[in-house]
């Protein structure tokens, strides 16, 4: 990894991204009198292809789903360890999405009240059918994870979007729900 630069407002991060275009963008949430959230659309705008993981110390829901709509690659908490940090940065990097799990549960249950699924033929999507076969074959998410070339982070985001899905908030509950609906395509 290479820092070509950084900055504290939005202004200069976009100049400074026309001058030295990066792959990823590590994007404070609160910049003071602004919104990191800001440069988000202004990069798109300007057909910016980047990643960016948004690092912050809290953000209210509606805006964390709002950067995910935008095509954050990540939200990053703070208080959590350099180590993941690291582990984020390499995820966004490398196109993966990677949610701090505090925020995965935050976003999918608001997600979920918002926008119900009710069309029953509203199936899986690859990933998901995949992770959901291999947690019927008792892995564990260390496991599917290297078996789908997925980070652990993703692996739990999958599974929470599948207990919102089935209604249930176990792995115990999603694999009795799985099995009395067809295995890995069930229906939602």
């Amino acid at each position: 990894m290479e820092v070509v630069g950084d900055c504290s407002n939005v202004a200069d991060a976009l100049t400074l991204m026309e001058r030295a275009p990066a792959d990823t963008l590590l994007l404070d949430y609160d910049l003071g009198n602004e919104q990191g959230l800001q440069i988000i659309d202004q990069l798109r705008a300007r057909g910016a292809e980047l990643s960016v993981l948004i690092v912050t110390a809290g953000m209210p829901d509606e805006t964390m789903l709002s950067a995910i709509r935008r095509g954050t690659a990540g939200i990053f908490l703070k208080h959590s360890s350099p180590a993941q940090l690291i582990e984020a940065i390499r995820s966004v990097k490398e196109g993966r999405m990677w949610l701090d799990p505090r925020v995965v549960k935050t976003v999918l249950e608001r997600s979920a009240r918002e926008h119900p699924i009710e069309d029953a033929e509203a199936g899986l999507s690859a990933r998901e059918k995949a992770v959901l076969k291999c947690l019927l074959s008792g892995a564990g998410n260390k496991e599917i994870a290297v078996m789908l070339e997925l980070s652990e982070s993703s692996v739990k985001a999958v599974l929470q979007r599948l207990f919102a899905r089935a209604g249930v908030r176990t792995r115990a509950q999603l694999v009795r729900y799985a099995m009395e609906n067809n295995g890995p395509d069930w229906r939602a």
